[in-house]
């Protein structure tokens, strides 16, 4: 099998964003959804539509149960904001996929799972989306991405439209390896874990590793100590999930968005300190990172 391919800015303007005309509008740059958060972390849905606003995503939709969709609406003003089923928690019910599954058919790209902590429901909300999917493509974060597992056929049914975003402790859970296994060979686990479930694998470390499903590699290793921070990869999970939306292929998605995340961080890390800026600031960075590349 080949050597990951560094990601760099020579790469990047290898692989072309879908080009807008200057008269282009909302429409153009696709539509969103966020299903994400729950009781305890109902912030986490912020950061991931936010975050898929910031790189371009032409329209936002949230889905939230009726305890936070009202304070979504009003931190999120930018989006629409669709009320589903929930359980006696607050988290979001597995039968909230029925309620958003005529969105799906006006809706280019998902994300599910960020903020998510009951990974049985997660799971099957995921799943059951998954299934009810018609051509959108989907990212897959934290509880969502553990619970459906590594042996998924609405997983494998998108047939390459699907990203995973995990580190070392989900790749662990996803694949019954230890930690330390992961941590021992993060590309092989990976390699592994795309080819099964046919879909983009963005391994998440110091060095993040990108995989598409027929195994190339890439690999990012400007990795930035401060994005290990509670948020973060809720963010990244939205920045890849915009990309989608405005028509970017999985693996350029995927990779664009490894890229602007930690160009993002190193922006902060500039500016605030190695240490200590939080995972709300790491979308405002995100236009100048990519009016960087693409200039």
């Amino acid at each position: 099998m080949s050597t990951p391919t560094g990601i760099d800015l020579a790469l990047l303007r290898s692989l072309a964003l879908p080009s807008l005309a200057g008269d282009s509008d909302k429409d153009a740059r696709g539509r969103m959804l966020v299903v994400a958060g729950g009781a305890e972390v109902p912030g986490a849905a912020v950061l991931t539509g936010v975050a898929s606003l910031r790189v371009g995503a032409g329209k936002l939709q949230m889905a939230a149960t009726a305890a936070y969709a009202s304070p979504l609406a009003f931190a999120v003003p930018e989006s629409r904001v669709i009320t589903v089923a929930g359980l006696p928690n607050g988290d979001m019910a597995a039968s909230a996929a029925d309620e958003l599954a005529p969105v799906l058919r006006r809706t280019d790209a998902v994300v599910v799972g960020p903020g998510m902590m009951d990974e049985l429901c997660a799971g099957e909300l995921a799943s059951r989306l998954m299934a009810a999917a018609s051509g959108c493509g989907f990212v897959l974060d934290a509880a969502a991405m553990t619970g459906v597992g590594s042996v998924s056929a609405a997983a494998r049914s998108l047939g390459g439209r699907l990203i995973l975003t995990p580190h070392a402790g989900e790749m662990a859970a996803l694949t019954g390896k230890s930690k330390d296994q992961v941590q021992a060979d993060p590309l092989g686990v990976a390699r592994d874990l795309a080819a099964s479930l046919r879909a983009v694998v963005v391994m998440k470390g110091a060095d993040s590793f990108v995989i598409s499903p027929d195994g190339r590699a890439w690999i990012h290793r400007d990795g930035v100590v401060g994005l290990g921070t509670s948020g973060s990869g809720d963010v990244l999970a939205g920045v890849i999930a915009g990309l989608l939306a405005r028509g970017a292929a999985p693996t350029t998605a995927a990779i664009w968005g490894v890229f602007l995340h930690g160009r993002a961080g190193a922006r902060l890390s500039e500016r605030v300190g190695r240490l200590g800026f939080l995972a709300r600031e790491l979308p405002g960075e995100i236009p100048r990172a990519l009016a960087e590349v693409e200039g």
